[in-house]
């Protein structure tokens, strides 16, 4: 059987229309940023109990920021992080156990540098320098801040 004979798939297109109602959900938002799902799954069709017919347990996704956004520092366990700016511009920093900034890569969108890949276990966030500043995310396994991911806490710093 032929999984695909009548499969008629649309491509999703990730532009600034996109980008655009994403921010206006992000201006909106208390944390001042929102995340678009990019897995499989958010674009397979539902089951009659509205599961998925993929599970995607990897993490892509699109975050929308404001320049006001806060991302904590932190790190991943297991996994290093691909971080490219799709629209706008911001940096990565990597900081040490303490909290002390380590480097900074400047990124925008189109530019020489418009990504950069996190290294497993590197303290790190990201910092918009434009409202509406749109970053593409993607690292092994579904987003799970319990299990995946590790807060540098203010007394670490």
């Amino acid at each position: 059987m032929n999984l695909f004979a009548n499969c008629i798939a649309v491509m999703k297109r990730l532009d600034f229309e996109l980008f655009g109602e994403v921010e206006s959900r992000a201006e909106a938002s208390p944390r001042r940023r929102i995340h678009y799902d990019l897995r499989t799954e958010a674009f397979e069709p539902k089951d009659a109990d509205g599961n998925p017919s993929w599970h995607d347990t990897s993490m892509k996704m699109l975050n929308v920021l404001m320049t006001d956004t806060v991302i904590p520092i932190h790190r991943h366990r297991d996994t290093n992080e691909v971080v490219i700016v799709m629209k706008g511009r911001g940096y990565e920093a990597m900081y040490d156990s303490k909290g002390q900034e380590l480097e900074r890569v400047m990124m925008e969108a189109g530019s020489e540098c418009s990504g950069v890949v996190v290294p497993r276990a590197a303290w790190h966030t990201f910092v918009a320098l434009e409202d509406g500043t749109t970053i593409f995310e993607a690292k092994d396994g579904a987003y799970d801040p319990v299990e995946t991911e590790e807060f540098l806490t203010p007394s670490a710093r």
